[in-house]
């Protein structure tokens, strides 16, 4: 596996790779008698401030059905879409709230995926959390589960995913990452002792936004398994599954 190259080419990529473009925001007035504002993107926060027919707000992010807004008087606060759809644009219009699509996926900064796969020969689950960073950086955590003819294991660990072109529905990314692998063996006739070892990987990927607020990822990853022994392994791993941002 030539993880030295796939290091090289992250690095080379992340010199090279742009930043976020600022985006211009909505704005819209107030239509009915007020418009409640909640300290979070839930019904679980309190309200703790309502903003008035005819005051002007401007519309920040959107987290599922909620959207971060900005008063004119500059108080931030989390509305509900059915309230917000009930507002008007500046130009007089009804503003029309559409379904999660592109611009939430380009602008998403969490996201959970489950895979299946395989690990050196083992059947693999695996699932991942991501924080977004950036346009180009996220970090992850992973957590999998192994399965093989003579053994089972888990495995946790961290990774730093980049994506060079993240405009693009159809994505590749680059990734490096390290964690823990536990091995246990299936023995029945000799007693044999887990096994606990820290690894390395480098891979590549390949991201596509589907619709709504789903995408498609798929990825093959090199591994070096720092043994206790005087050699190392190399593991290849090969996954595919579906993913969920918010």
């Amino acid at each position: 596996m030539p993880a030295r190259i796939l290091i090289a080419l992250l690095a080379a990529l992340v010199l090279v790779a742009p930043a976020y473009a600022k985006r211009e925001t909505l704005k819209v007035v107030v239509a009915e008698p007020y418009i409640e504002m909640h300290t979070g993107p839930g019904r679980g926060y309190p309200v703790f401030h309502v903003a008035d027919r005819g005051a002007q707000i401007e519309v920040l992010k959107r987290r599922t059905d909620w959207f971060e807004v900005r008063t004119d008087r500059g108080v931030t606060g989390w509305v509900r879409d059915a309230q917000l759809a009930q507002t008007l644009q500046t130009s007089g219009e009804p503003l029309v709230i559409s379904d999660p699509g592109w611009d939430d996926f380009a602008s998403r900064r969490w996201e959970t995926s489950l895979s299946l796969g395989d690990f050196d020969g083992a059947s693999s689950i695996s699932l991942t959390g991501a924080w977004r960073m950036s346009a180009n950086l996220s970090v992850e955590l992973l957590a999998a589960q192994l399965s093989g003819d003579y053994s089972d294991g888990w495995m946790a660990g961290l990774r730093l995913v980049h994506t060079p072109f993240p405009d693009w529905r159809i994505s590749p990314y680059l990734l490096l990452g390290t964690g823990v692998l536990t091995i246990s063996p299936r023995a029945s006739l000799v007693s044999t002792e887990d096994r606990t070892d820290q690894y390395g990987q480098a891979g590549l990927g390949l991201r596509a936004y589907l619709t709504r607020r789903f995408m498609f990822r798929a990825e093959y990853t090199g591994d070096i398994v720092f043994t206790s022994r005087d050699d190392n392994e190399e593991v290849e791993e090969w996954k595919a599954g579906f993913a969920f941002f918010f």
